[in-house]
């Protein structure tokens, strides 16, 4: 028996791998482009849905990261950035979402001469005014870019240390992946940690375990976002489970980009059963179509996970989060007791395979 969408959308929950830049809302990129007379693929929701291929296997990382061409290019204001911070926050709220780290590359939203100091300050103080009106915390993880160059990475992690303790969380590298290593960055890496600064790094996606091992070796990850290549070395797996390296799963894009086959053959399923510290999240909720509802309902639905490890994976999101050791306690401690409160029984279940893995998100 399936639960269904609602339950998940009750549960109490963590987004810590969601692109601001993937993220906005449809109606927000054709607002934005009307209002800067900005060209788009289409001027209907629909049409722009098609000609980005919001939310369809795209075959490949470089495929999918097209649509980023097309939001980036509504995004360099300050208005711009404050709306997409503050209606990410929102959305999130609406689904229960209770905590949430939100990751962008400041350098990529500076082609109007917006100052780096801006681009955050707009983003920090959109993500504040959400949680005024709608309760949900949120941080910023600055992301240098693997195919841009090591220099540009160097100054997203300057930028990264000048905002600790204002609103900045952490360090990433995203980008793609397949013929841009981690190594080359070692600078910036070493900048953030030598100011104690949390780390994750997009790895294990689109190229092998050795991006991961080189993630967490020579870089110093302490999450690793994705992942889904570490079951090809098992030594390596062990020691990310060993060490409890939190791996950012988001099912549905790892489809789209060609990661995985399909949802029923993704890694999470073993990682979780093996003991992995496993945790859900949206990666793009605009380009993937998603939420973190619908991706927990999807490992449910297509992996055939049970409540229990829902749930399990639910505490990992508040546990792998990069808050302050007493603060993700004080957390966890409301958390768990709100799980324990919500009961599968009141909700309507139905046979597993009446649910469509194209439910609306």
């Amino acid at each position: 028996m399936a639960l269904p969408l609602s339950f998940f959308e009750k549960l109490p929950k963590t987004d810590l791998h969601v692109h601001l830049d993937g993220s906005m809302r449809i109606e927000t990129v054709l607002d934005l482009a009307d209002k800067d007379g900005i060209q788009l693929p289409s001027d209907t929701p629909d049409g722009l849905k098609r000609a980005l291929h919001l939310g369809e296997n795209t075959g490949s990382l470089v495929e999918y990261l097209k649509a980023f061409d097309t939001t980036l290019k509504v995004l360099q204001t300050s208005a711009s950035l404050y709306r997409a911070a503050y209606e990410l926050a929102e959305d999130a709220a609406r689904e229960n979402v209770r905590y949430m780290e939100v990751r962008y590359a400041p350098m990529l939203h500076t082609r109007q001469g917006l100052p780096l100091t801006t681009v955050v300050e707009a983003v920090l103080e959109g993500l504040r005014d959400a949680q005024k009106d709608y309760g949900i915390r949120a941080n910023i993880i600055i992301c240098g870019i693997r195919n841009i160059s090591p220099a540009s990475s160097l100054e997203m992690a300057q930028l990264a240390v000048a905002y600790k303790n204002r609103g900045v969380i952490a360090y990433d590298l995203a980008g793609a992946e397949y013929d841009h290593p981690a190594k080359n960055h070692l600078e910036a890496f070493q900048l953030v940690r030598d100011n104690n600064i949390s780390v994750t790094i997009h790895a294990g996606e689109a190229y092998g375990p050795e991006s991961i091992h080189q993630a967490i070796h020579d870089c110093g990850a302490h999450r690793i976002g994705h992942g889904c290549r570490l079951r090809e070395d098992g030594d390596l797996l062990h020691y990310v489970n060993d060490h409890r390296i939190a791996l950012e799963c988001c099912p549905s894009s790892n489809v789209q980009t060609g990661a995985v086959r399909d949802l029923a053959s993704h890694p999470l399923r073993l990682y979780h059963h093996l003991g992995l510290r496993v945790t859900i999240n949206t990666d793009n909720r605009l380009v993937t179509d998603t939420t973190v509802s619908r991706e927990l309902w999807l490992t449910h639905t297509q992996m055939r996970m049970s409540v229990d490890d829902i749930r399990k994976m639910v505490v990992n999101g508040f546990k792998s989060s990069f808050l302050p050791f007493h603060e993700k306690q004080q957390m966890l401690r409301h958390v768990v007791k709100e799980l324990d409160l919500i009961d599968p029984k009141d909700f309507h279940e139905e046979p597993t395979g009446t649910h469509s893995a194209h439910a609306p998100s």
